[in-house]
């Protein structure tokens, strides 16, 4: 588990209003760093989700690990996209 992210991912229940677009949340801990990294931190992975293009009915917890503190915000989007194709919300061809 080496990956600077990780996501946690709950299903709304089948009465609840079925939302085309999952909620998203994210947890950046202290170990990440100070106050402006981990706000730097969650400002990339806010636009990461939002550009994923992620479907569904689910509420999402993205959780980064203290090595997301290093990386790119190119390598935090292939990281997201590849958790949420796995948790099916993402197709599993195309994509950008």
């Amino acid at each position: 588990m080496h990956d600077p992210l990780v996501l946690r991912v709950r299903p709304l229940p089948a009465g609840a209003a079925q939302a085309p677009l999952p909620r998203f949340g994210f947890v950046v801990g202290k170990r990440v760093g100070g106050a402006v990294t981990r706000n730097r931190l969650k400002r990339r992975l806010r636009e990461a989700a939002r550009q994923s293009g992620a479907r569904g009915a689910a509420d999402l917890v993205v959780i980064a690990r203290a090595r997301a503190r290093d990386a790119s915000y190119r390598e935090l989007e292939r990281v997201l996209r590849s958790l949420l194709r796995q948790a099916g919300l993402l197709p599993r061809g195309g994509g950008v």
